[in-house]
This record gives structure tokens, C-alpha cells and sequence, in this order.
């Protein structure tokens, strides 16, 4: 359960936008997402090759 505490006088929307990115950083809605569909270990293992080409050629580039 995500609990954010609440200053007296605070504002709600502000309540609000910390509770949202409290649940962002918990990465729910990310696993729900992955987990809706199966993929093969190999296709995953590409992809993640596949980033790691990318981040680095970034890396590259950017020095």
C-alpha cells in the first residue's frame, strides 16, 4: 500500500502528484504491461542487446 503523508494546509493536487509518482516508481503498471503478453527469453535477450548497441553508440557519440 503507498502512503503518502500530508502536510496541514496542503494542497490536494499536490497530494495527488506525489501519490502518482510514488506509483510510478513501484513499476505496477509496467509489470501489468509485460505481463499481458508472453515473450520468448530469446526475443527479450535481443531487445535487450539490442538497447545496449544503442546506449552505448549514444555514449559514443555524446564524447
Amino acid at each position: 500500500m503507498i502512503i503518502v503523508p500530508i502536510k496541514e494546509g496542503e494542497n490536494i493536487e499536490r497530494a495527488l502528484k506525489k501519490f502518482k509518482r510514488k506509483y510510478e516508481k513501484t513499476g505496477v503498471v509496467k509489470e501489468l504491461r509485460s505481463r499481458q503478453a508472453f515473450k520468448k527469453p530469446s526475443v527479450v535477450n535481443r531487445k535487450k542487446k539490442e538497447h545496449a548497441v544503442y546506449v552505448q553508440k549514444m555514449n559514443q557519440n555524446n564524447d
